[in-house]
Order: C-alpha cells, then sequence, then structure tokens
C-alpha cells in the first residue's frame, strides 16, 4: 500500500507513505508486515532508475539533470552513482529553499551541484535527464532538448499527471516502458499515444531492452517510462524478509 497526499508539506510530514504485507502464497498466511513508510517502493523505483541508465544512457554522460528536489529526486541521484562516472549535476526544483535543501543534502559528496529554476538550464547542459515531479503539466519541452539525449521519467504514475511535453516523443527514437499497458493507461506516455503524437505499436518494453539490447547513435534520443511494477515490490519485499530471517 503506497499514499500520496501532496499538501503533507505544508503539515511538515513527508508526501509519500506505505507498508507491504507479505503473504504465503502457499497457504495465504502473513510472513511480514513490512512498516517501511514507503522507503522501499522509493528505493525500487530509483534502482530501476539505475538499471534504465545502465542498458540506455549515452556512452558518455556529460551531465545528469534531475528535474524535482523531493525524496525520488535524491534517490535517483544516490543510486545512478554505481552506472555513471558523470559527477556533474543540474537540479531544477520549483523554489530556491527546496533547491538548497537538496544540495545540503549531498554535501560533503563527490558530486558536483548546480541548481536552476529553469527547467530548460537542464536540457541545455545534460544528456541524462531524469524527472521525478508530481507535475499535470509538461514541464520538459521538445525544443529544448538536445539530440542525443536520454530521459526516465518517473513522476507520472497515475491519470492526468505529465511532465514531458507529447511532441517530445515525436523526436524520440526509442521509447521504452515497464510495462506497455499500464503506461499507456497511466504513465507518462499516455497522453503522447491518447494525441496520436506516438504510436502505441512503437514502444519497446523495458524486460526485452534489458534482453536484447538497444544500440543508440550518438544523436539518438531515447525516452523511459517507469510507473513501477508489482514484481520490484515482491522482489525488494523478498530481499528484506529473507535478509532479516537469517
Amino acid at each position: 500500500m503506497v499514499s500520496g497526499f501532496y499538501e503533507n508539506a505544508k503539515l511538515g510530514l513527508p508526501t509519500g507513505n506505505g507498508l507491504m504485507i507479505a503473504v504465503n502464497a502457499k497457504n495465504g498466511i502473513p510472513e511480514a508486515i513490512l512498516l517501511d513508510e514507503g522507503l522501499l517502493t522509493d528505493v525500487r523505483t530509483a534502482l530501476a532508475g539505475a538499471v534504465v541508465a545502465r542498458h540506455m544512457a549515452p556512452a558518455a554522460v556529460q551531465a545528469i539533470g534531475i528535474l524535482g528536489t523531493g525524496t525520488q529526486a535524491r534517490l535517483q541521484l544516490t543510486y545512478l552513482r554505481e552506472v555513471a562516472k558523470c559527477r556533474k549535476v543540474v537540479v531544477w526544483g520549483r523554489s530556491q529553499n527546496s533547491l538548497d535543501e537538496y544540495k545540503k543534502y549531498f554535501a560533503g559528496s563527490d558530486w558536483s551541484i548546480e541548481t536552476t529554476t529553469e527547467n530548460a538550464r537542464v536540457a541545455e547542459v545534460c544528456n541524462l535527464i531524469v524527472t521525478t515531479t508530481p507535475s499535470r503539466s509538461p514541464i520538459l519541452a521538445a525544443e529544448h532538448v538536445r539530440p542525443g539525449t536520454h530521459i526516465t521519467a518517473v513522476g507520472a504514475d497515475a491519470p492526468g499527471k505529465q511532465e514531458l511535453d507529447p511532441e517530445l516523443f515525436k523526436r524520440a527514437n526509442y521509447v521504452v516502458a515497464d510495462s506497455i499497458e499500464q503506461c499507456v493507461e497511466h504513465g507518462e506516455i499516455s497522453t503522447a499515444v491518447t494525441q496520436g503524437t506516438l504510436p502505441k505499436e512503437t514502444i519497446l518494453e523495458l524486460g526485452n531492452v534489458i534482453k536484447h539490447k538497444i544500440e543508440r547513435a550518438e544523436d539518438d534520443i531515447s525516452v523511459a517510462d517507469l510507473t513501477g511494477l508489482a514484481v520490484q515490490d515482491i522482489q525488494v519485499a523478498k530481499a528484506v524478509i529473507m535478509s532479516a530471517t537469517k
């Protein structure tokens, strides 16, 4: 169970929360209740972003762009450390205060972080971009994205959410979904499919990309849409339970 209450920030509470209940598949008996407050969901989402970067990012990442300053924005960058050598980062946020808090979070690390309230700046400098906001209107314009850029869209996980300009999909050489059916229904690509800027039959599924790989040219643009899969929750819950019961 995962919840998102975006007014919680005004109350000094986290916007996301949740827990996991693991049930024995053979007899239905509950094995564990993981009161993780949404942490495991956040971690598996960030790990999925790292997996995407490993298989889809440009060979030479010049700078990493993060759109958003919340928990997922921090975790995505944290786990990208394992797959990207680049340490130059440009982070966009709606307020300077949230940007200052983001930069403070990584104080003492080897990340070189530039902050900006101009979202076009991220696309101008970065060729690996991760979007992590609950936005309901595009925050990354198609015309700002440089050739050779990869974008991982994480924020749109429910109907009505949208971070990318639908016109961007006309320029993309590869569009990948963690689940085509799920993403077409309520992911980042749903608007583009509905508007006709992205033919459904051209979408690749992430599992197939991992298995068969893609050969991206230097100027190719790629987009990955992550809505989160139940199998990820199962695996992260299994990992925790197995570790705790050793």
